[in-house]
């Protein structure tokens, strides 16, 4: 009996550690089918883990009922060990659910949205989580299919804690969806995420965070959006796009974004506590306030550079009796308490012309602090600000003022504080209340903290070198064998001849190390073409387009004729380019639709004899605001005899949502440029749609005119120190630009 009972005792304990281990409620799953059917039997409490490793082309739609104090998770196994690839979504529907430790990558999604907080257009999450989770350059590869990594729906959800990283195509990152009252009046809360950063997109649909839209824009949303971190957010200048009222923007940090918070839409918006670290970078802004009762207060701003609408702060005319669509008067706002330091445009009746005529009214400007030493001038004011109130500012002296009430002028006192940050001395905090300057929240401890937040954009230069020696393809094996950033150095004296398709599918450079540059020729349509995930730059070469077939349309550099959803670069430095010329429409570089460069840069470079044209950035023709670039920089170059324009760039339509195209032409000689009778610019120089030119220091001689076609956005189109001989000079649609010391001679 003794042995028996011991026996009996033993096995009692084994099934109770048994069942300790098991967990009832708790399950592991390996497969979709395991996922689904643990999904169906899942009561109050269970918890779902979805097995380590990589789930393909999975369509994962979690529903189920939990309650507050039992709500059903699904989780990772191990945080950011459970990959989803391929195809795959997840849709959360029902009460009281949790996602947590799942990592979206190398793939994109089969619908229009990631993760969405609905089932379909009635099964919607109500009180649901996400968080410690990650979308990483989960993206189409057709540039403008649009679609959403987040969309929440519902009511109560929290959306936390989460990575989204590196979205490249059209659509909004984040979402907050007031398409029906089940989804409006919804007290969501997006609070401790990491947005990292999302490239140009050179169109509209870039926002990184939109709450409503214009159709729905009355009703209120009351999200809470607190402690996330902006990290070089660039898809277009409405980083946030707030298109419903009372919502609250909290404690948030944007770290270098290119573009502003922006009231777009909706009423009763506060934006409390947020910090704008602009460090000078180009087309970095602040906030913009549109519409009625909007409250600004306690923000704190610097090193903003941004212009127009996309300035450090911005409040804009409105359009009388406005659709839902366009700009609501700005009424009864409140910008409070704010220490701008070092930032470049404050922007009043921003955007005033024949529509937008409602100036803002009962507006209060007051106890704000700027210490300028960047730009002495500023405000610029667009029209008649008689309805808003300046009380108790301070700003530096030095700075130029448009009006002389309401501010108060002090000596400019800026000091890094212990945090680092460009702080006003504490007696200039003291006099307007504002605390001490402290960052709310950390790159380092924002987003999914599991989950690694470098820069993922290689640059030039930043690999190996690798020796290329001269002979047929040998560059091309030699890249077959690069790393991204390597650097393939030309030696010997004879030439590099290329009879192959020349892909680059990640950066690298090519060129001559010193002495004279090594000789290019190609027997193919192109030399180079720059693939998705591709970048060039070209040294000390000398490119010759003699060998090159004897057919129209031929190029040096070409992108991929299919959609790009990564943005390139071309850098071309101290090389000579000649012979392009064995046939008509000869290119330099020639683009394709739906392709984007951050940057073409050229620099001390020579062109001679060229049938076609050296930029060719014009296939963007809808005229919906899309372009080919962002940046043209090109300077100290010479171009002789160039039968097409040296540059064609084109920007068409009116839309107002974008930074470029930027052009910088300095120091450059043209010579016999735009004369052939295939170049239907008539322009040596032909720039549409430009929103910031400057061309400085050049020469045109017996060449076509620098043709200007200047359209919305305010351009800034400066031309100076410039000669035109036996050239017609510069011709314009308008006279929207400006120039300084510009010669006409024969």
């Amino acid at each position: 009996m003794i042995v028996k009972y011991c026996f009996l005792t033993l096995f009692i304990l084994t099934s109770l550690l048994v069942s300790c281990h098991r967990m009832p409620g708790r399950v592991v799953v390996r497969t979709m089918g395991e996922l689904e059917k643990a999904i169906t039997q899942a009561q109050p409490g269970a918890v779902i883990v979805m097995a380590n490793g990589t789930w393909q082309d999975a369509e994962i739609l979690f529903e189920g009922k939990g309650t507050e104090q039992q709500p059903i998770a699904l989780k990772a196994e191990q945080e950011g060990a459970v990959i989803l690839s391929g195809q795959s979504n997840l849709r959360i529907a029902g009460e009281y659910l949790h996602v947590s430790g799942l990592v979206f990558k190398n793939g994109y999604t089969p619908t229009s949205e990631v993760i969405a907080f609905r089932k379909d257009k009635t099964h919607l999450a109500n009180h649901c989580r996400v968080s410690h989770c990650v979308i990483d350059n989960y993206n189409p590869p057709e540039r403008f299919e649009s679609d959403t990594w987040v969309a929440i729906y519902g009511k109560h959800n929290t959306f936390d804690h989460n990575s989204l990283i590196g979205k490249r195509n059209r659509g909004v990152t984040l979402a907050v969806r007031l398409n029906s009252e089940k989804s409006q009046q919804n007290y969501h809360q997006v609070k401790n995420n990491y947005f990292g950063p999302r490239q140009n997109l050179g169109a509209n649909g870039g926002e990184t965070l939109r709450i409503g839209t214009s159709h729905y824009s009355l009703a209120n949303s009351h999200t809470l959006v607190e402690r996330n971190y902006f990290d070089r957010c660039n898809g277009e200048h409405e980083i946030i796009s707030n298109k419903s009222g009372n919502n609250i923007y909290r404690d948030n940090v944007f770290y270098e974004c290119r573009g502003t918070l922006t009231m777009r839409h909706g009423q009763h918006t506060l934006v409390e506590n947020n910090y704008f670290f602009g460090n000078r970078k180009p087309n970095t802004g602040g906030i913009r306030v549109i519409n009625e009762y909007q409250t600004v207060k306690n923000n704190y701003l610097y090193g903003l550079t941004g212009y127009r609408f996309r300035g450090a702060l911005v409040v804009m005319n409105g359009v009388p009796n406005s659709p839902l669509n366009r700009y609501n008067q700005v009424v009864d706002a409140k910008i409070e308490n704010n220490v701008l330091v070092d930032c470049d445009h404050i922007q009043l009746c921003a955007g005033s012309d024949e529509e937008r005529s409602a100036i803002p009214t009962g507006t209060l400007l007051a106890g704000n602090l700027f210490m300028s030493n960047t730009n002495p001038r500023p405000f610029t004011i667009y029209d008649d600000v008689s309805g808003i109130t300046f009380e108790d500012n301070i700003i530096n002296q030095g700075v130029e003022l448009p009006f002389d009430e309401g501010f108060e002028k002090v000596d400019y006192a800026v000091s890094e504080n212990d945090g680092g940050i460009p702080a006003p001395a504490s007696t200039l905090l003291d006099k307007i209340n504002f605390s001490t300057i402290q960052t709310p929240v950390i790159k380092e401890l924002s987003g999914a903290r599991y989950y690694p937040r470098e820069d993922i954009e290689v640059g030039f230069g930043t690999g190996k070198v690798i020796q290329v020696t001269p002979g047929t393809n040998t560059l091309i094996e030699a890249f077959e064998n690069s790393n991204p950033g390597d650097v393939l150095e030309l030696v010997g004296d004879e030439n590099y001849v290329l009879t192959k398709d020349f892909g680059i599918d990640h950066p690298v450079s090519i060129k001559t190390p010193a002495g004279p540059p090594a000789i290019i020729q190609s027997e193919k349509t192109d030399f180079f073409r720059i693939n998705n995930e591709g970048a060039l730059a070209l040294e000390n070469l000398y490119i010759d387009g003699s060998q090159s077939p004897g057919q129209p349309g031929n190029s040096v550099v070409t992108t991929s004729k299919y959609s790009m959803n990564r943005n390139y670069k071309l850098f071309v430095k101290n090389c000579q380019v000649v012979d392009l010329d064995v046939n008509h429409s000869f290119d330099f570089l020639k683009v394709y639709q739906h392709t984007m460069a951050d940057t073409v840069w050229i620099e001390g470079s020579t062109f001679k004899n060229v049938t076609g044209a050296i930029l060719s950035l014009d296939r963007e023709v809808e005229d919906l605001g899309i372009y080919n670039v962002e940046d043209v920089i090109v300077t100290n170059s010479t171009f002789e005899k160039v039968r097409g324009p040296v540059i064609h760039l084109y920007r068409g339509g009116t839309d107002e949502s974008t930074f470029g195209p930027i052009v910088k032409a300095v120091d450059n000689r043209f010579v016999d440029c735009g004369n052939g009778k295939r170049n239907k610019t008539g322009a040596s120089v032909k720039f549409h749609g430009v929103q910031n030119m400057l061309v400085d220091g050049c020469t045109w001689q017996n060449s076509a005119p620098l043709v200007l076609h200047l359209t919305n956005g305010e351009p800034i189109a400066i031309a100076r120190n410039s000669e035109f001989r036996q050239t017609p000079g510069i011709v314009s649609n308008n006279d929207q630009f400006t120039t300084e010391n510009i010669t006409l001679s024969k």
